[in-house]
C-alpha cells in the first residue's frame, strides 16, 4: 500500500515557559496619539504581561534560543531597545542570533523612552524601563531552567477580525488611516501549541497580523488592548497554559472598529481572535501524531480511510540573522533640520511627529542608507522570520507562497521598531505609512527578497 501521511510542522526538544507582570504605575507618561489630550494613565483596563518561551535540542544544549512577547507598543530609540536586550543576552550567555525581544504593539501602553523624562510623568520612565529589564531577565532565565522534553506543533486558521486600513479620503486626495472596506486582508492565523512529554498543553503562540489601535487618543487606560482579551479565552481552554502574541506584518491591518476610548470593544475583539485561535487549536492532531493513508473503503462512493500513527518531529533548531543595506528617501530631513522645526512647532499633533520623526533619524543615522537586521530561526519544521520595522501584510504573504511547504511566522516589532516598510506602489501617494518612513521606495521588496534568498539558503528549498 502506498505510504501516504500528514503531520502538522513540529518540533521536538526542551520547551520551558515563563510569565512575569509588567504592568506600569498609574500616572507613567503614556501619551502615545497626536489627538490625545491626556499625558498619563489614569488606570488600568487589563495588567501588561511578558511571557518568554526558550527552546532547546536537549537539556544540555547551553545555547537555547528565547523569545520574548512583552505587551509594549514600540520602541522610539535604539539606545533603550539595546539596553533591554544586550542585558538579557549577558544573562543568558547566548549571541544576538538567539534572543528574540517581541513587542506586540500596544497603543495604549506606557512610554518605553528615556527621553521622555521631561513630559508630565515622564519621571516614572526610566524606572519602569529598569523594571521591564530586570522582568525579562527573570523570565528568560526561569524559561531556560524550566526547559523539559516537549513537542511544538502548528496549524494555519482563519480570522477575519483584520481589514485593510489604507482608505481613500472621500474628501481629499490623500489616503487616511482607516477601515477600508473594498479590500480584502490577509486573515491568516498561525497558532502554535507546546506540550509536554504527557501531552498537556504548556503553552501556545498566537501569530495573527492586526494593529492593536483600538483604544486610541479618547483612551488613558493602561491596556494590551486586544491582546489582553484573547490571552483570556485562550488560557481558559488551556488550563491556564501561558498565550504569546505575535504580531505578524500588519503594516496596513487594523480591526474594522477602532480609535475608540470604549475598553469593551478592545475585548470583544480579543475574544473573537482568541475563539478563532481555539477553533485551531480544536483542529489539530493529538501530539506526536499523524494522519497515515489507510486505504480505501467501497461504500455509495469509494472512501479514503486515515489513521494515526505516532510521528517524529524534527529536532533541528537553527538561528540566523541576515543585514539588508536600505536606501533612505532622496532628501530626507536631517537631524539639524528636524531640530530647527521642532524649536518652531506648537501644535502637540506637529510637535509629537516631529520628536518621532527626530528619533528615527538618529535611529537609521544620517546617511544616505541604513543597515536592518532580520533574524530567522528554523524550528524543526516550522520558520520565524522576525524583524525590527512595520512591514505590510505583502512580506507574510510573499513568503508563505514561495514556500508552500513550509509552515512560516512572521513577526513585526523585534529586535527594535522604527518605521513602515510599505510596498513600492504606495510611494505615489500622501499617506501617513509612506511620510513616516525614513526609507526609499523599494524598501519592502528589498526586504522580502533577502528573507526569501536566506528562507531558500537555511531550508535547501
Amino acid at each position: 500500500m502506498t505510504t501516504l501521511t500528514y503531520a502538522h510542522a513540529g518540533f521536538a526538544g526542551h520547551i520551558g515557559v515563563a510569565r512575569r507582570d509588567i504592568t506600569p504605575p498609574i500616572g507613567i507618561y503614556n501619551r502615545n496619539w497626536g489627538a490625545a489630550t491626556d499625558e498619563v494613565a489614569t488606570g488600568i483596563h487589563r495588567p501588561l504581561t511578558l511571557t518568554a518561551l526558550a527552546l532547546k535540542r536537549e537539556a544540555s544544549d547551553a545555547q537555547p534560543l528565547v523569545l520574548l512577547s512583552l505587551d509594549l507598543g514600540w520602541w522610539r530609540t535604539r539606545e533603550d531597545e539595546w539596553e533591554v536586550r544586550s542585558a538579557i543576552l549577558d544573562a543568558l550567555g547566548v549571541d544576538e542570533r538567539r534572543v528574540l525581544l517581541h513587542l506586540t504593539h500596544t497603543h495604549a501602553g506606557p512610554s518605553i523612552c528615556r527621553e521622555d523624562a521631561d513630559r508630565p510623568g515622564g519621571h516614572l520612565v526610566g524606572s519602569y524601563l529598569d523594571h521591564v529589564k530586570a522582568m525579562c531577565i527573570e523570565a528568560a532565565r526561569e524559561a531556560v531552567q524550566r526547559a523539559a522534553p516537549a513537542l511544538l506543533d502548528w496549524a494555519y486558521g482563519k480570522c477575519a477580525l483584520a481589514r485593510n486600513r489604507d482608505l481613500t479620503d472621500p474628501d481629499a486626495d490623500r489616503i487616511v488611516c482607516g477601515f477600508n472596506p473594498d479590500t480584502p486582508a490577509d486573515d491568516t492565523l498561525l497558532v502554535g501549541r507546546a506540550t509536554d512529554a504527557g501531552g498537556r498543553v504548556i503553552a501556545t503562540l498566537v501569530n495573527y497580523a492586526m494593529h492593536p489601535v483600538t483604544l486610541a487618543w479618547q483612551n488613558a487606560l493602561i491596556s494590551p488592548d486586544f491582546v489582553g482579551a484573547m490571552r483570556e479565552v485562550v488560557e481558559a481552554h488551556t488550563r491556564g497554559a501561558p498565550c504569546l502574541f505575535l504580531q505578524g506584518a500588519s503594516g496596513e491591518l487594523a480591526p474594522m472598529e477602532e480609535y475608540t476610548g470604549d475598553v469593551a470593544v478592545a475585548d470583544k475583539h480579543g475574544r473573537a481572535l482568541g475563539f478563532a485561535a481555539l477553533a485551531v487549536l480544536e483542529g489539530m492532531l493529538p501530539a506526536g501524531k499523524q494522519l497515515r493513508y489507510a486505504g480505501v473503503v467501497e461504500s455509495g462512493a469509494p472512501l479514503a480511510t486515515w489513521t494515526h500513527a505516532d510521528a517524529t518531529p524534527s529536532n533541528s533548531l537553527d538561528a540566523r540573522m541576515l543585514a539588508i543595506e536600505i536606501p533612505l528617501k532622496p532628501g530626507l530631513s536631517s537631524l539639524a533640520e528636524i531640530e530647527a522645526q521642532l524649536a518652531t512647532a506648537h501644535e502637540p499633533f506637529m510637535v509629537e511627529r516631529l520628536r518621532r520623526r527626530h528619533r528615527l533619524r538618529r535611529a537609521v543615522g544620517d546617511g544616505d542608507s541604513t543597515t536592518v537586521s532580520i533574524w530567522l530561526w528554523c524550528m524543526g519544521d516550522a520558520l520565524l522570520v522576525a524583524n525590527p520595522n512595520e512591514a505590510y501584510s505583502h512580506l507574510q504573504i510573499e513568503l508563505r507562497r514561495r514556500f508552500p511547504n513550509r509552515t512560516i511566522a512572521v513577526l513585526n516589532i523585534t529586535n527594535g521598531g522604527y518605521a513602515y516598510l510599505p510596498p513600492r506602489e504606495m510611494y505615489a501617494r500622501d499617506q501617513y505609512q509612506v511620510w513616516q518612513t525614513p526609507y526609499a521606495a523599494g524598501c519592502l521588496e528589498r526586504t522580502i527578497a533577502a528573507c526569501v534568498s536566506a528562507v531558500a539558503e537555511m531550508t535547501g528549498e
